[in-house]
């Protein structure tokens, strides 16, 4: 498999540490949809990040669906998503917030370092900070008082995907919410940083 994108997309990181932590060999190819674009065109013509390509050829989109499809593919004992139900639909709403305060992280460091000040609308910043701080406060509630991580022994992607997330947002907007607001989510990132599926698909 080869996975194409940029470690420095948290999208693109969460997918290169799953597919480590599922045992499942990949190549990377580090190419920007920017710097890169039309590299990127030749392997992929929609230029979307993260994308893997399987062996067969097949090309799959967007970091949830991709994962979605590792998880098919992985041993069972090395899937990443709760074997039951209930598990399973509480990892959802984990790995929700996480991306949800991913994303507007990623909006609002997009419209402050590629949109011309002058043309910046504050109210909408405001707003999405907003979003941002909401989705990390309910993701700090949710893995308050966690011994561990959430779902047994291991990592799974809901620890995965909020770690990520976590470790984006401070790296990029390190003003807009800091360790003390979210303890938690702090320690589970320190934690999962120190893991070495996370120190080899580290930002360089």
């Amino acid at each position: 498999m080869r996975l194409i994108g940029m470690l420095d997309s948290p999208y693109v990181r969460r997918v290169a540490i799953s597919l480590k932590m599922m045992g499942l060999p990949f190549e990377h190819e580090p190419l920007s949809v920017f710097r890169d674009f039309d590299a990127f065109v030749s392997l992929n013509p929609v230029v979307k990040a993260p994308t893997l390509i399987l062996d067969d050829g097949e090309i799959l989109l967007d970091s949830t669906l991709i994962l979605d499809a590792l998880d098919r593919i992985a041993s069972p004992e090395l899937r990443l998503s709760p074997a039951t139900q209930g598990d399973f639909l509480h990892s959802q709403r984990l790995i929700g917030l996480a991306l949800a305060a991913c994303e507007k992280s990623v909006q609002i460091v997009y419209e402050q370092n590629l949109r011309p000040a002058e043309k910046q609308h504050q109210p909408w910043l405001d707003r999405v900070e907003r979003q941002m701080l909401a989705a990390y406060d309910l993701l700090e509630a949710e893995f308050a008082g966690v011994d561990g991580w959430s779902f047994g022994e291991r990592p799974m992607q809901a620890d995965i995907t909020a770690a990520v997330a976590w470790q984006f947002t401070r790296s990029v907007l390190a003003d807009k919410i800091t360790a003390g607001r979210c303890p938690y989510l702090h320690d589970l990132s320190r934690r999962a940083e120190a893991l070495p599926e996370f120190v080899t698909c580290s930002v360089a």
